[in-house]
């Protein structure tokens, strides 16, 4: 994606009569794209007079600083200005998007819309002559022999022989001795001590296929050297060639491979040998594709596996990978580990995410198998069930994705709105209806908690850690700050809205203390007392506060926000567009026309609603197993809440946002906490309302003290450093430094009352 942004300031005088014609306002373009200039060079200054753009100076390509042009604008990075004499007037700015194709393009359009998910990752495919090279080397074959790789003894390759290389080696060292003992199977013996010392140092070796006769290896070089003669530089005569007799009888001497599949020896090895090395190199690619950067390794077990140990013996040959020329092989492998693997994906979906998929079998196997703990503890099963929520999230995502860049505006809003906090909504109903179940206010607490947490690390901690990658990077990034100003807004209103009836109830509740004791130590209700909890009474029995003045607040509170986060969709993506206006650009219709998409609607449809099964299920087992750990004495359940239950299934968004803010995109960095924030306050918790409503389960919407001020000092110190429309790694250093010293805050209070 390339964004060109541009800011115009127009200065008209007092005293001048003369008005400047009216421009569209998406135009961009100066007299350097209309007339030719390079992007970079002198004219980086264009002309926007008309009456200039057609002076000989433009016509001819020179400096704008040439032109006797009473008006120009200056190109920065991020803004320009437009200058003329008297008063500043300020244009909003444009954004270009250009893509591959058109599902790319409007995927990436919807990243700066309100209320649609930020997502980073393609939902088509990309070409592959298109991607640089190191992405290629990525989705290589391992078959390729290079001239130059340069030093082999690296640390990856190190590695490799700690890890994996000595114990392969001594798997096919005793395979071989197994097969020597059968007398018959000496051949696969002898191939198997050979990839014994092959394994256990891998690295610029190359195995290649031969032929099984001299004669057909005589033409295999009559083919490479007669063909064409090295030293005059030009085709032989085919005189020289071999005839078609010689090739008939080449292929009588060759000993067809199917002879191969009739032998004994054959059958003893596919009996005892074969099987055993399927074992060795199922565990090898299974640690190595796990560990993501040594996926290289992986590879080499399965051609291994698929192709070498299927051969004949004598035609594997294994030789030096180096020479002077490219060339082919079967396997040649140079590298163990590439750090690039965190790029890697399959269908669409990043390694890391295929990876984490099967927790989610592992941990419902454990969860529902095991019922009363004895093979494994509530601990365990609790991690396992946390953990497999980060993949389903991920796949969640990317089905909204897809869904969104393949419909129409209202499509992709409706989507956005209801699977967009399907995540948290599944886990905080799963647990409200098991703390109404057992009769504990415990798991209430712990939900208010996420919510408190999930709104503090998007506020805080998602902005601020982007903030510091990308301005480790990039030194300083700019934002929109009239977009981030409208996000600031309407977190204001969310944060009120949410906490109004908390501050009501201070205002107004009754305070209620326990463990009194009377200072004079006598038993009179007369004197000081000395008292401990003390709380407003918020409880449904107070039913003069809560039923006449509490509830139907909460109620009107669980309409205005809904109603709010749609008239913020209809002033950023209607009536005031332009606070973003974004363009989609015509690079892609040039070419990738049609677009291949890694799920189609219906399929990415049918994966939302698996994934929101499963979903539930691991809420289920999450919140079955978590009274272990709120029992914990060195943990406050609060800290449980505000921090595991928060952000756990929000690290997709927080990869987002990071890769966002490397690519020097830092206002959808910015918007990536910001929508999840809005989201939590103005759908996530009137639907808990309504839910409550309608099957009530003893949620109110009331926080604590520490919620309520660390809610709100979050929001006006966000709001303090969106103000200028910069960011830099102290800016960010200071979020994540308020986030952390409200999660000390929250580690060291007590517990929550029914806890």
């Amino acid at each position: 994606m390339s964004t060109d942004t541009e800011t115009r300031r127009r200065t008209v005088s007092d005293n001048s009569d003369i008005q400047e014609p009216p421009r569209d306002h998406g135009e961009v373009r100066g007299c350097a794209a209309a007339k030719g200039h390079l992007p970079g060079s002198c004219c980086d200054r264009v002309c926007m007079e008309p009456s200039c753009s057609e002076t000989p100076e433009c016509l001819l390509n020179l400096p704008c600083s040439l032109h006797s042009c009473s008006s120009f604008t200056t190109k920065h990075k991020g803004h320009s200005t437009h200058v003329t004499d008297g008063v500043w007037e300020e244009v909003p700015s444009k954004t270009t998007i250009s893509a591959e194709n058109e599902v790319e393009a409007q995927k990436l359009a919807n990243n700066y819309k309100f209320g649609f998910r930020k997502w980073k990752s393609h939902v088509t495919e990309r070409p592959f002559e298109d991607r640089s090279e190191i992405v290629k080397e990525l989705y290589s074959e391992l078959n390729m022999i290079k001239p130059n790789t340069g030093s082999l003894i690296t640390c990856g390759n190190v590695l490799y022989v700690f890890l994996f290389g000595w114990w392969i080696s001594l798997v096919y060292l005793f395979i071989g001795l197994l097969m020597f003992i059968t007398i018959i199977g000496i051949p696969h013996g002898q191939l198997c001590f050979r990839l014994s010392c092959y394994f256990l140092w891998p690295f610029g070796k190359a195995i290649e296929k031969v032929s099984g006769s001299l004669s057909s290896f005589s033409v295999m070089l009559h083919n490479d050297d007669l063909l064409e003669n090295p030293d005059e530089g030009k085709v032989t005569s085919p005189l020289l060639l071999p005839t078609p007799v010689e090739n008939n009888v080449v292929e009588q001497c060759r000993p067809p491979e199917q002879h191969y599949w009739k032998q004994v020896n054959t059958y003893v090895w596919l009996s005892l040998g074969y099987p055993l090395l399927v074992v060795a190199h199922c565990v090898l690619g299974l640690l190595s594709w796990l560990l993501v950067f040594t996926i290289p390794v992986a590879k080499m077990s399965a051609r291994t596996l698929r192709t070498i140990l299927l051969m004949p013996p004598e035609q594997v040959h294994i030789s030096s990978g180096r020479r002077e020329e490219e060339g082919k092989a079967i396997l040649c492998c140079y590298h163990a580990l590439n750090v690039y693997y965190y790029k890697y994906t399959v269908d669409g979906i990043n390694v890391f995410a295929v990876n984490l998929l099967p927790l989610v079998v592992i941990s419902m196997v454990i969860g529902y198998v095991d019922q009363g703990n004895q093979v494994v503890s509530s601990e365990v099963k609790f991690a396992t069930a946390i953990g497999s929520i980060i993949p389903l999230s991920y796949y969640i995502g990317m089905g909204i994705a897809s869904i969104s860049a393949q419909s129409n505006f209202a499509v992709g809003a409706v989507v956005n709105a209801t699977f967009g906090s399907i995540t948290e909504l599944t886990f905080y109903i799963t647990a409200l209806l098991r703390g109404h179940r057992q009769d504990s206010k415990c798991l209430e607490e712990i939900v208010k908690s996420a919510l408190t947490g999930t709104l503090l690390g998007c506020i805080l901690f998602i902005p601020g850690i982007c903030m510091i990658i990308g301005g480790l990077k990039h030194r300083e990034q700019r934002f929109n700050s009239r977009s981030a100003g409208v996000s600031s807004s309407l977190l204001f209103i969310s944060i009120g809205g949410v906490f109004a009836p908390t501050l009501f109830s201070k205002a107004y509740g009754n305070l209620v203390c326990e463990d009194c004791t009377n200072s004079s130590g006598s038993n009179s209700s007369n004197g000081t007392f000395n008292c401990k909890n003390c709380h407003y009474d918020l409880s449904e029995n107070n039913y003069s506060l809560f039923h006449s003045h509490i509830e139907p607040l909460v109620y009107t509170v669980s309409v205005l926000l809904p109603a709010s986060y749609i008239i913020g969709l209809l002033f950023t993506l209607k009536t005031h567009s332009h606070i973003y206006d974004i363009h989609i650009g015509d690079s892609h219709a040039s070419g990738h026309l049609d677009a291949v998409v890694h799920w189609s609607r219906w399929r990415a449809l049918l994966i939302l609603i698996i994934a929101t099964v499963l979903m539930s299920v691991c809420a289920d087992l999450t919140t079955e197993h978590i009274q272990p750990i709120l029992n914990h004495p060195g943990i406050s359940q609060y800290f449980i809440g505000v921090t595991v239950l928060a952000m756990v299934p929000e690290i997709p968004e927080i990869v987002n946002g990071i890769q966002f803010a490397l690519q020097n995109n830092i206002s959808l960095s910015l918007e990536v906490g910001s929508c999840i924030a809005v989201q939590v306050c103005m759908i996530q918790i009137p639907i808990l309302i309504v839910f409550n409503a309608f099957y009530d389960v003893g949620f109110v919407l009331i926080f604590s003290d520490l919620h309520l001020w660390a809610s709100i000092f979050s929001v006006i110190v966000v709001n303090y450093i969106f103000m200028d429309g910069k960011s830099d790694y102290f800016q960010g250093t200071a979020l994540v430094v308020v986030y952390l010293i409200l999660l000390a805050l929250y580690f060291f209070a007590p517990s929550p009352t029914g806890c």
